[in-house]
């Protein structure tokens, strides 16, 4: 566990109320980008749940409002990984956490391409942007995945073996979501399959960091 700092005069761990902080976005960031995608992706024209990822709108008339769910969804992953490094001591997902953050803010610059349907009157079309859409969210949903058997690991030593079962069984649905659903991209079960994926690796999110909160003391020392 990290060390934490008590000021002298009130008692208050500061270190450890920073850290709990940090972490508190990392249960904020699934529901937050999952209801404002939602929200989107219900008002855009042309955008069907069953055959397009939230990511394609990004694209078109209007997708600055999904670039900035990208961007912000982002920045909290990225915050929520640096308080589990604070929380274990580098050791666990806190690393593995802050790449998939910065595999969304990537995917945020590089927009993915257009494609059959939508945005509606665009053409589909290949770019090296959108391939680079695609490599950042691999990067996001390998990440995630490598960090949820990490977190496995360490409950697992915490003597929390149902909890480490649940964090491993999670990462091994976010890869197989990713891969699976990147492979048959192009049909709706394809589609489900990267939802699975998206869904499953902010709910391990949600979950681990709401874990590692209740791992770090009290700032209160209570």
């Amino acid at each position: 566990m990290a060390r934490h700092g008590t000021t002298s005069t009130t008692g208050f761990d500061t270190a450890a109320a920073v850290t709990r902080s940090m972490l508190g976005w990392g249960a904020v960031a699934g529901p937050f980008y999952l209801v404002l995608g939602l929200i989107l992706a219900l008002t855009r024209d042309g955008f069907d749940l069953a055959r397009h990822p939230l990511s394609l709108l990004a694209v078109g008339p209007g997708g600055w409002m999904q670039t900035v769910n990208f961007l912000l969804t982002g920045a909290m992953i990225i915050v929520a990984g640096w308080g589990m490094l604070r929380a274990l001591e580098r050791r666990g997902p806190g690393a593995a956490v802050v790449v998939a953050g910065a595999g969304v803010l990537l995917a945020a610059v590089f927009e993915a391409d257009p494609v059959a349907g939508f945005p509606p009157g665009q053409e589909p079309a290949v770019s090296v942007h959108g391939m680079f859409h695609l490599v950042a969210g691999g990067v996001e949903f390998v990440a995630f995945a490598v960090a949820a058997i990490l977190l496995s690991r360490v409950l697992s030593r915490r003597g929390e073996t149902r909890a480490g079962l649940v964090s491993l069984l999670l990462g091994i649905v976010v890869l197989l979501g990713f891969l699976l659903g990147g492979a048959l991209a192009a049909s709706p079960v394809g589609v489900a399959l990267l939802w699975l994926a998206v869904v499953a690796s902010l709910a391990w999110l949600l979950l681990a960091s709401i874990r590692i909160y209740r791992i770090v003391p009290h700032p209160d020392g209570c």
